[in-house]
């Protein structure tokens, strides 16, 4: 695909994608030009839209072998975190909508998703395995401190005693300590939390609206403080940009607290190729191609390898070296551990309303 005409920086302050390219749905591609008149006609900066949703269903099944999971939910459609290297902008396609700034821009919240997987648990046939949240876009976005869908999921979680483990970049889960705190002390919580880079520029312009490297490990320590376990998530790691970092990453996330770590490499799948050659051409010209070829080094010639296996650690030797770096760190850190599984044995569906509770306990279905 051809770079695609990018948006005047002055519409997308705040913003990393520099356009709004047409998703790969759609057979034509609209192009803003000027019309020739002598007019002036600067278009106002592209503010952020939410739009509710209701779903029938929350809980979303993968049967994916790179995944430790095999469920998730999803509070919300898009993320205003923007970053640019962010493998779920091409999930924006299957509504319409461009995974370039309309995925930063136009958000869609689902409300009612507590209420939904209440009804969801309370099937009878429902067998209790780890709920993942965040693993596509940020449950702790900015529209998350208002919207509160978030801390509406998780109190339907802890009244169920039903284990999760989240992914997040923001720092708002502090919020959610009252909560997760006790859930973690049953063994029912842990969190993992993503850092790309310590130097704020370079992880500002990667991850406009999130928050800044030492805001991250403060996050970490407030909450392992709190007895919540705190993976550190070096992902992913953009090769001739941020991999000198690792070790200096995992050495603060040790400090911080963090109790185990894991890495993932850079991957472009679909539309975010295009977006992140657009946007790492315009934000760092000097090592835009040294930054390519090597991503093209890892994923065997290619912007991306999807298959399994491969997709989330590369390959090739350069591959090879950042898995033992990786490797040694966490070893010295003392970062290699392995959780124990988070428990699902205390799963329990809470008595409805007026229900006689029993002597010894809730009731098993």
């Amino acid at each position: 695909m051809d770079a695609v005409t990018p948006i005047p920086s002055s519409r997308r302050k705040g913003r990393a994608a520099t356009s709004n390219q047409t998703n790969r749905f759609e057979r034509l591609t609209r192009i803003a030009t000027d019309d020739g008149w002598d007019l002036s006609e600067d278009l106002p900066p592209l503010r952020t839209e939410v739009t509710d949703e209701v779903p029938r269903r929350v809980i979303t099944r993968n049967s994916s072998p790179d995944l430790s999971f095999d469920r998730s939910i999803n509070p919300y459609r898009g993320c205003e975190h923007g970053c640019i290297y962010c493998f779920a902008r091409p999930s924006h396609a299957y509504l319409g909508l461009s995974p370039g700034l309309d995925f930063e821009t136009r958000l869609i919240a689902r409300p009612e998703a507590p209420d939904v997987l209440r009804k969801e648990l309370m099937a009878r046939r429902y067998s209790p395995k780890v709920i993942a949240i965040g693993t596509n876009t940020d449950p702790y976005q900015p529209i998350e401190k208002t919207r509160e869908i978030m801390r509406g999921l998780l109190q339907v979680l802890a009244e169920f005693n039903h284990p999760v483990a989240i992914v997040t970049k923001g720092s708002l889960i502090e919020r959610d300590i009252d909560i997760l705190a006790p859930m973690a002390d049953k063994g029912l919580a842990r969190v993992g939390i993503s850092i790309t880079s310590l130097d704020p520029k370079v992880a500002r312009a990667m991850e406009p609206r999130v928050p800044g490297p030492a805001r991250k490990l403060r996050t970490i320590k407030l909450l392992s403080e709190a007895g919540i376990p705190v993976r550190l998530m070096v992902s992913p790691v953009v090769p001739a940009l941020t991999d000198h970092e690792l070790e200096a990453i995992l050495a603060a996330g040790a400090d911080a607290g963090a109790v185990a770590a894991s890495s993932i490499v850079l991957r472009l799948p679909r539309e975010v190729a295009q977006l992140f050659r657009d946007w790492v051409e315009e934000t760092f010209p000097d090592r835009a191609a040294r930054i390519m070829g090597r991503v093209r080094e890892l994923h065997g010639g290619r912007d991306y390898d999807p298959e399994f296996g491969v997709r989330m650690t590369g390959q090739g030797k350069w591959a090879e070296i950042l898995k033992q770096r990786f490797d040694l760190s966490c070893r010295r850190l003392g970062l290699d551990r392995r959780l124990p599984p988070l428990r699902t044995d205390l799963f329990r569906v809470p008595p409805a309303a007026g229900e006689q509770l029993d002597l010894f306990g809730p009731k098993d279905r």
